[in-house]
């Protein structure tokens, strides 16, 4: 089987020995992505709405890299340091996947590797082979 790996060249891609997504025939992984731009700079700081809805684009444009769109993913894990900014999230993932809603799941977590991250988002699609 066929295996695509997608690399940002962001520093947490090579300190930790993972790749942004993975496709592996008609599998497409994006790993956890958070909220930063193309210099590795967090994007809305203090602002979960702008980091939710960066981390998505970020996840968008690794996806679009294995031929893949939003369309195609079937699910998405969301990790967020505050349930209650769940309104803010969810308005950004639906603006994404509103037509084509995956399964979805958030979970509080204690903290990120940036205590300045509010969002980490991760994708599971499945395109045509």
């Amino acid at each position: 089987m066929r295996r695509e790996r997608v690399s940002t060249g962001t520093e947490w891609e090579s300190k930790a020995g993972y790749s942004r997504a993975v496709r592996a025939g008609s599998r497409v992984s994006v790993a956890g992505t958070t909220a930063t731009d193309e210099d590795g700079d967090l994007v809305g700081v203090g602002d979960p709405y702008a980091q939710a809805r960066k981390a998505i684009d970020n996840v968008v444009d690794a996806l679009s890299a294995t031929g893949a769109t939003p369309a195609d993913v079937v699910r998405t894990r969301i990790y967020v340091t505050d349930a209650d900014d769940w309104p803010a999230i969810g308005r950004a993932h639906a603006e994404t996947f509103g037509d084509h809603p995956p399964a979805a799941t958030l979970v509080e977590v204690n903290a990120m590797v940036d205590p300045e991250m509010l969002v980490e988002v991760e994708a599971e699609a499945v395109v045509d082979d």
